[in-house]
């Protein structure tokens, strides 16, 4: 075929229809078996889209069930067919998007370790007072703070941190759960 008879473009007028993309946290009820964490990640890796927080555990000791929570940003679209997909699997039991959902509560856990000396260590310490955050180790040269609450929270502290001589940051990921009498 001649290359100048193919088509360049479609004769037709069709505005392009992207969706702004939103930041989720879904959460998923599961059997407590190998390999179903691999499975509920990888439909979340084969479409492309990253995970910004991860958190599982067993929940339901007598039934052998797990929670996981997961945080991501997609468009509705691709969220509404994650869930879809996420409810076809065998070992999972329900799948909630909190944030559609709403009135959830979201908290999380962080370490923080603080070197310093002088003034810098008075202004940490002050810091994590006023944030609540807990001493949980202390030398003479620095501390590790406890830090629970919203994720925005826990990243405002970490950057009033940051010239006070931050040296490390360990973050459990997102742990959420809706308002209410009713569970999952």
């Amino acid at each position: 075929m001649n290359a100048n008879l193919l088509p360049t473009g479609s004769v037709y007028f069709m505005p392009s229809q992207t969706e702004a993309e939103e930041r989720r946290t879904l959460t998923v009820l599961v059997d407590n078996e190998p390999g179903v964490l691999a499975r509920v990640v990888g439909l979340f890796s084969a479409r492309g889209f990253n995970i910004d927080s991860l958190t599982v555990s067993e929940t339901e000791h007598d039934k052998h069930r797990s929670r996981i929570t997961v945080v991501t940003v997609a468009t509705p679209k691709v969220l509404s067919q994650i869930k879809l997909q996420l409810e076809r699997l065998v070992p999972v039991h329900k799948v909630h998007d909190l944030t559609q959902e709403g009135s959830a509560i979201e908290r999380e856990l962080a370490l923080v370790k603080v070197a310093g000396s002088g003034d810098s260590r008075v202004e940490a310490l002050r810091l994590a007072d006023a944030f609540r955050a807990q001493v949980i180790d202390a030398t003479t040269e620095s501390f590790v703070f406890e830090i629970t609450g919203k994720s925005s929270k826990v990243e405002q502290f970490v950057a009033l941190m940051v010239p006070l001589g931050l040296v490390e940051v360990v973050r459990t990921g997102l742990a959420a759960i809706t308002r209410g009498p009713e569970g999952m």
